[in-house]
């Protein structure tokens, strides 16, 4: 197969790349990072000229979006999802995250209860618990070969809540909500009257057979009730420049998200972070996205043929989005301690552990695909290794 850009092995060691940072974590200082989501690929040149440019400037003052950049959004969400959106509507926040922080202080009262469908990016415990709500959980359920919604515990779980996180595409687990699983979802929170969050941020990892549906498109009432949470982080590789735009059509809600963005001390963006959206969403990096997505594609195939010829015990069902692998170990028989000791520990390989993903997580590992093939083959060298070893050792005799 001949290579690509995104075979490149770029060293991020010395950049100080939270991705790296294993001596924080108690990592094995040879460990193999696959943890975090965070590409292992550079920005498009697109995005690197126009961030070189500025940078040869050499002013960088406060800065606020203009009208080329809403144009930029504007452009790219009815390019690539068929959205038409309002850029009034649109809100720049210093990253999804935040913007969870933002949205639930501006719409919920303390101690109100947000839904959240586990196993799921860890942020969304953290964003409702850091802000003095409850967490409602409505497990994802294990079905063939990927997960489903358990509907009827969904609306138990809306008649206590005031507003709900949606996860589309889904972190970990990797699938593409259907447009008729997205209405049952949105139908039954508007009849009980809550919030639709929708963190749309891997919207743009999708593979064949899947399209994404930006949860706001699905009709005018569901646009009122729903804050779509977007950024170019994930796309782009740009998630150290902290920017996200996050798009609230409902006018009173715009109001009271910014008002809670400008009580933090908030008033300007980052200037770079304006400059590298702008960039990226402009149309000159559509391309790169296209090679990116099939390069990930064919990620997926890799990592489906060496756990089935070379990890025995262990599960991997191909996600229908996102460049995440949801491995699931629980076969083995290992505890959360043992498993993380055999994978980090043993075979040198830093996953994300499961159960940091909420109920539903034990057993697992995440592993970050966004990397050169090359990458992914030596750590899969050593998993295979590690496990044979471990199975190879006699079980431990009673006395």
């Amino acid at each position: 197969m001949p290579q690509t850009r995104f075979d490149e092995i770029v060293s991020r060691e010395g950049t100080d790349a939270l991705a790296f940072a294993r001596k924080r974590h108690a990592v094995p200082e040879d460990a193999t990072p696959l943890w975090i989501a965070d590409m292992a690929f550079r920005a498009p040149e697109a995005v690197t000229s126009a961030l070189a440019e500025r940078v040869e400037h050499g002013i960088f003052g406060y800065a606020l979006p203009g009208e080329a950049y809403f144009e930029a959004l504007a452009g790219w969400f009815g390019r690539r999802h068929g959205w038409t959106v309002d850029t009034a509507a649109a809100v720049p926040t210093r990253g999804v995250v935040h913007a969870l922080y933002l949205t639930l202080q501006a719409l919920t009262e303390p101690g109100a209860g947000v839904i959240i469908q586990p196993p799921v990016y860890a942020p969304f415990f953290e964003a409702v618990n850091n802000t003095g709500r409850r967490v409602l959980t409505n497990p994802l359920v294990r079905a063939g070969r990927g997960y489903e919604i358990d509907f009827d515990q969904f609306e138990a779980q809306a008649r206590q809540a005031e507003a709900f996180i949606l996860c589309s595409p889904h972190n970990p687990v990797g699938r593409v909500w259907t447009r008729a699983e997205l209405e049952r979802m949105a139908e039954i929170c508007l009849r009980h009257s809550l919030w639709i969050i929708s963190d749309e941020v891997h919207a743009d990892f999708v593979y064949p057979g899947r399209r994404h549906i930006v949860t706001a498109t699905l009709d005018s009432a569901v646009d009122a009730a729903t804050v779509t949470c977007t950024a170019p982080s994930k796309t782009f590789n740009l998630a150290g420049l902290q920017l996200a735009n996050v798009f609230v059509p409902n006018r009173d809600a715009r109001r009271r998200i910014k008002a809670a963005y400008a009580a933090q001390g908030l008033s300007q963006h980052p200037a770079l972070g304006l400059v590298a959206c702008q960039a990226a969403y402009g149309g000159a990096a559509d391309a790169w996205v296209d090679q990116l997505v099939a390069y990930l594609d064919r990620t997926m195939t890799l990592i489906e043929s060496r756990v089935a010829a070379g990890l025995p015990g262990v599960r991997f069902d191909r996600p229908e989005g996102t460049y995440l692998a949801w491995l699931d170990f629980s076969e083995l028989g290992l505890d959360g301690p043992a498993l993380h000791g055999l994978v980090v520990e043993r075979a040198r390989v830093w996953l994300s552990d499961g159960p940091g993903f909420g109920p539903g997580g034990e057993g697992f590992q995440r592993l970050n695909a966004a990397v050169p093939h090359r990458v992914l083959d030596a750590a899969f060298d050593r998993l295979e290794t590690a496990l044979a070893e471990a199975a190879a050792r006699p079980a431990p005799q009673g006395g």
